[in-house]
């Protein structure tokens, strides 16, 4: 019995850690900080994983079972990397909880933005979401449009994935720049 619920778990975990890398790695694919100008910062490095992460949990919110445990565990592996990451830049034990609070608001208010945009199929708001979060710095991105784009892309493709192959551990995303 115990290995029989030993083996299952590391099994999930197997598969929970391939979908998070797949993630992580379609997150920071060099093209997005080099050509279209996204902030190679540790903000700038949370909303693109950010971005990536919603992608996914966008193609399974409608799912049950197995595939919605898994969409849980990886917002969770998220939040999880997120808080080591804050312990990285020096943010002590005090400070952590508050800024963990403020992260998990802007990830939830990006996310109900891009998903009204990709529910409406409006690039253009689409990319207006992203220029809010991701430069609000900048006046003018030229690049949002190509951004707004491979998020469409990445949505259609996630789509056309079998849930039995995400639930094998096995996501796709497009490559930036290929089109």
């Amino acid at each position: 019995m115990f290995q029989r619920l030993f083996g299952r778990e590391r099994h999930n975990r197997t598969i929970t850690d391939a979908l998070y890398a797949g993630i992580v790695a379609a997150a920071r694919q060099p093209h997005f900080y080099s050509d279209w100008d996204a902030p190679d910062t540790p903000l700038g490095r949370f909303e693109m994983l950010g971005l990536h992460v919603f992608l996914f949990q966008h193609r399974l919110h409608d799912e049950t079972g197995a595939a919605r445990e898994i969409a849980q565990v990886l917002i969770d592996e998220f939040f999880a990397d997120v808080e080591h990451s804050l312990r990285d830049l020096g943010i002590g034990d005090m400070g952590v909880p508050k800024r963990m609070k403020k992260l998990a608001r802007m990830y939830y208010g990006r996310t109900a933005a891009y998903a009204d945009a990709l529910e409406r199929g409006d690039r253009a708001a689409l990319g207006e979401a992203l220029k809010r979060n991701i430069r609000p710095d900048s006046e003018a991105w030229p690049q949002v449009d190509l951004l707004a784009g491979y998020v469409m892309d990445a949505d259609k493709l996630l789509l056309e994935q079998s849930s039995e192959s995400i639930l094998a551990g096995t996501i796709r995303f497009p490559v930036a720049g290929a089109a």
